[in-house]
């Protein structure tokens, strides 16, 4: 029994090496893997506007008039304002070993969409980063100095309101709209759309929709208003469920992630790369956009970071570039500040929460263009685009009516080509031999 007993202790002690054996191991490996933690030397921050108004109230809605509201419509409200200098106080914080405390435009550059909005919201928050002190006080009376929010207008912005023309992002998204799964669940949604429908005197058909309510509604109850009764039924579900839906439709596939959010991560790292290797010119340390709940919805989906939800009032995304001391090589960890005191750290796909720079750019190289301007081209009568557009009477007659058109012109074009050359002449033409 002795033996016995002996025998057992010595297996015991045997499978305790081998695990303790093991789980060094692990260790080993996941060292390897993830960076040692290192010094912050780069960051760039995106985030939603502030509280605003509703953009545009539906029709039955007993808040509709503007005499209600302090502002006019999908206008930043004094919420929103205070919102966002409380965020760029904490961006001060945070980033008080990355900043001087006083402002130089070699340290940190600020880019708005040219929304109202997110204009405001950029200065708001810049109030807060960046308080008046010493050289800065231009003026005892007022905690506040004039700080460039850069914008471009809309039309012709395809990195940060991505809102530049993109035929083949519009033939993809119909594309995208027309598939099964889609129209399943758009299909699904039908009684909720035909009640809520009935009830706000607006259409609605449509996730996008549904999600444009949800938030009419949202920024009704923060302001303590009384909702209507039929209401109850679906705010705030499911209006909110089918919201936050909405929001990744843009981004749901890897061509529509590329063309709409590719150029912004493209950007991105390639400032990264930038900075890791020294060429960022100036040397800056922040780069920071204000934009919308859709940007920030997209940013997070196209980088396969997206939980469903609806991005709150001055949502923010944190990018930031690390340098170890030693022969690591750069590192990009990114966190998500949602309505919660302190931002969410994300697990990058395949990389883990403190990427390597260059991994982290091989992980995302199918969502960033080449050439964002040649991708958007659709070639005429693209079979995609005919494939998109062939369920709808207008696109079906728009095709015929271009192919008409084609035809026409090239019969004309062998026409006048074949007279030239059968030597036709009257009084007034005749055949030009050059010698």
């Amino acid at each position: 029994m002795l033996v016995s007993c002996d025998h057992r202790s010595s297996n015991g002690s045997m499978l305790l090496s081998a695990l303790i054996v093991i789980l060094l191991h692990i260790t080993c490996i996941r060292s390897q893997q993830e960076p040692q933690e290192g010094e912050l030397i780069f960051a760039h921050v995106l985030y939603r506007h502030g509280d605003r108004t509703p953009v545009d109230p539906y029709p039955n809605d007993p808040w509709k008039d503007p005499s209600h509201w302090t502002t006019g419509w999908g206008q930043l409200t004094n919420a929103g304002k205070h919102r966002h200098l409380e965020l760029g106080r904490w961006l001060r914080n945070r980033y008080q070993g990355l900043l001087q405390t006083t402002y130089t435009n070699n340290e940190i550059y600020v880019r708005s969409t040219d929304v109202d909005r997110t204009l405001m919201s950029a200065e708001s928050n810049l109030a807060g980063l960046y308080p008046p002190n010493g050289a800065d006080v231009w003026d005892s009376a007022i905690q506040w100095q004039p700080i460039p929010v850069h914008t471009i207008p809309e039309p012709l912005d395809e990195v940060l309101s991505a809102r530049k023309p993109c035929p083949a992002y519009d033939n993809a998204l119909r594309k995208y709209k027309s598939s099964d799964e889609f129209q399943q669940y758009n299909k699904s949604l039908e009684p909720i759309f035909q009640y809520v429908s009935a009830n706000s005197g607006r259409k609605i058909d449509s996730p996008t929709g549904a999600q444009f309510l949800y938030s009419c509604l949202h920024i009704e109850t923060l302001n303590n208003f009384t909702l209507p009764e039929w209401t109850k039924k679906v705010y705030p579900e499911p209006l909110r469920s089918i919201g936050a839906r909405a929001f990744a439709i843009k981004t749901n596939t890897p061509q529509l992630a590329r063309l709409k959010t590719g150029p912004l991560v493209k950007e991105i790292l390639q400032r990264f790369q930038d900075k890791a290797s020294g060429k960022l010119k100036p040397d800056r340390k922040l780069w920071m956009y204000s934009a919308h709940d859709v940007t920030v919805a997209n940013l997070l989906n196209t980088l396969q970071l997206f939980e469903l939800h609806n991005p709150p009032f001055a949502a923010c995304v944190l990018l930031e570039l690390y340098r170890t001391g030693n022969s690591n090589a750069p590192y990009v960890s990114i966190y998500y500040k949602n309505t919660t005191a302190e931002p969410e750290p994300l697990y990058i796909p395949n990389c883990g929460q403190r990427c390597p720079l260059d991994q982290m750019s091989k992980v995302y190289q199918d969502i960033i263009p080449d050439n964002w301007q040649h991708e958007c081209q659709v070639p005429f009568l693209s079979l995609t685009y005919v494939e998109a557009d062939m369920r709808s009477s207008t696109g079906l007659i728009g095709i015929i009516f271009l192919t008409t058109v084609a035809i026409l012109l090239v019969l004309l074009g062998l026409m006048a080509y074949r007279k030239r050359r059968s030597g036709y002449h009257n009084d007034k033409w005749y055949l030009r031999i050059d010698g």
